[in-house]
């Protein structure tokens, strides 16, 4: 009898055990879900990102606006955390007075970078290369939405030596933008997203 209530105390020990790992399964899945929905949500407001006329403008999103798709915020913001440490997006700080910001797929952002520096390569020549280490070592290596002066000179100069007009020439692009309230802090910018955002909000 008592070797009977042994067996049904480990079967139910091992029921219990499995029930466990069936819900520990469900709860990665739902994770999984969730984050899913995140990048969803980001690839369909990408495919509806209206065209403009006479404006080479890459899709963006702006973070409200998946805010308003998705309940839960804080979820976002960790699966938006995740793809931008996978290099899957980008976020860029929109100088128009409200906290917003702009999410970029990365590879849609090195397609705008292109667009800018085919624009200006137009014009001059001079000091091109300067946008292939902005490129290779700086977007590569520095995810977050801004930079100091100091750390943009030490990962561009893994590329070849840095002079103040190569600093200038990134800004002329649109690909930085110096902050206004410390100069020797720049925001990462999306070149002609200005124009954009005006058309959209028109």
């Amino acid at each position: 009898m008592a070797e009977a209530s042994g067996k049904k105390r480990s079967r139910d020990e091992e029921a219990s055990g499995d029930g466990e790992g069936d819900c520990d399964g469900t709860q990665g899945l739902e994770r999984s879900l969730i984050f899913n929905d995140t990048l969803i949500a980001l690839r369909m407001m990408r495919a509806q990102f209206p065209k403009i006329e006479k404006v080479a403008q890459q899709p963006f999103i702006l973070q409200s606006q998946l805010y308003s798709s998705i309940k839960d915020r804080t979820q976002v913001d960790r699966d938006l955390e995740s793809l931008k440490k996978e290099k899957i997006l980008r976020l860029f700080k929109l100088n128009t007075g409200q906290d917003d910001h702009a999410i970029m797929f990365f590879e849609d952002y090195i397609n705008q970078m292109d667009i800018a520096v085919k624009k200006l390569g137009a014009r001059s020549t001079h000091g091109i290369e300067v946008f292939e280490w902005f490129k290779n070592h700086v977007i590569e290596c520095k995810l977050d939405v801004s930079i100091d002066h100091q750390e943009l000179l030490i990962l561009l100069s893994a590329g070849g030596e840095v002079q103040d007009e190569d600093i200038t020439l990134l800004i002329n692009a649109g690909l930085l933008t110096r902050q206004m309230i410390d100069p020797n802090m720049y925001w990462f910018a999306i070149p002609y997203i200005g124009s954009v955002l005006k058309g959209l909000s028109q």
